[in-house]
């Protein structure tokens, strides 16, 4: 076993077994001591969410790969990896459909004011028919606007589309040919959509260039009427600019899967809001799925230290003699 790896987050039993069949295995949290005292040994790093920067590369002279148990890799350095021959791995594709169905239920759940009803009846309020000033809108027939149309983002059109007869607007880095063969969609610049559509779901990865993507000017193009979901990454958001724009009535509505700061502070203004709907980051939180993202991101690690190519290979201009 002349490899030795370290595990970081949580695994089961049986996933640990398998890297234990191939390697030498540590386990231990960021922050603590015995995590600094096991980077220079180590070449492999497995887990989620850890931040991957020049500063604990350095101290981790030997790493060959870094396993990323997310489709995100905003936490990753890539270009610092890259450039020090570290090969990079994620798990697309397996969480596609479990993250389109939790987006699309924010949506309906945003729209029909599901939690803000289900806390009615719960508390006991509901003694006759409802009050037009608890109604919520309708979703079909509607037109959504999909900022970032990658694999997630054609899955929630696909439920759109097909399950709401939605028309479908997008936004994205370049055409998708595809999503508007099958889906009906229509490119558009990003103001032209967000004037235009009824919902705006935010699908787009976090990179430089998309931090604070969304921020008050945004939010003034919008339709007053409409709502707005965030299923990518907190960064995107400039979270003051969208309170106040729920505050102010400059939208109707938000649900947010994801946050600048997760989880975030219990006296966060957003939790005061009762025109947001708000979720622990449970994209991909199924058991199933993320069974398969864990056995995908072991399969790939192991493939990296063994001389084959991983097939979730981020980097893959990396030139190593393992590959």
């Amino acid at each position: 076993m002349s490899e030795k790896v370290l595990i970081y987050s949580p695994l089961p039993e049986d996933r640990i077994r398998e890297l234990e069949e191939q390697f030498a295995v540590v386990i231990a949290k960021p922050g603590t001591s015995e995590f600094e005292d096991e980077l220079p040994t180590i070449t492999g790093l497995i887990g989620r969410g850890l931040e991957v920067d020049s500063r604990l590369l350095d101290q981790a002279p030997l790493l060959k790969v870094v396993s990323n148990i997310s489709v995100g890799y905003d936490n990753l350095d890539i270009e610092e990896l890259t450039r020090r021959g570290i090969l990079a791995t994620n798990t697309p594709d397996v969480l596609t459909e479990t993250t389109a169905d939790a987006i699309f239920g924010l949506l309906i759940a945003t729209a029909r004011r599901i939690p803000e009803l289900d806390k009615y009846v719960k508390e006991g309020q509901w003694h006759a028919r409802l009050s037009p000033s608890l109604f919520g809108v309708d979703v079909h027939g509607k037109t959504l606007g999909i900022i970032g149309m990658g694999k997630i983002g054609q899955a929630i059109a696909r439920r759109a589309h097909f399950g709401f007869q939605m028309d479908i607007l997008y936004h994205n880095r370049s055409r998708n040919l595809e999503a508007e063969k099958q889906y009906g969609a229509t490119y558009l610049e990003m103001d032209d959509l967000l004037r235009q559509a009824d919902f705006v779901c935010l699908m787009a990865p976090q990179t430089p260039e998309t931090i604070n993507l969304m921020s008050r000017r945004e939010f003034e193009l919008m339709k007053n009427s409409a709502i707005f979901i965030n299923g990518s990454r907190g960064g995107l958001v400039n979270e003051d600019d969208l309170a106040a724009a729920l505050k102010e009535g400059e939208i109707l509505a938000a649900g947010l899967d994801v946050y600048v700061q997760e989880p975030i502070a219990k006296d966060h203004p957003f939790l005061d809001l009762p025109n947001l709907v708000t979720l622990p980051h449970i994209g991909s939180a199924t058991a199933e799925t993320r069974a398969n993202m864990e056995k995908m991101a072991c399969r790939d690690f192991i493939a990296a230290l063994t001389g084959k190519r991983p097939g979730a290979l981020i980097n893959k201009n990396v030139i190593a003699d393992r590959v």
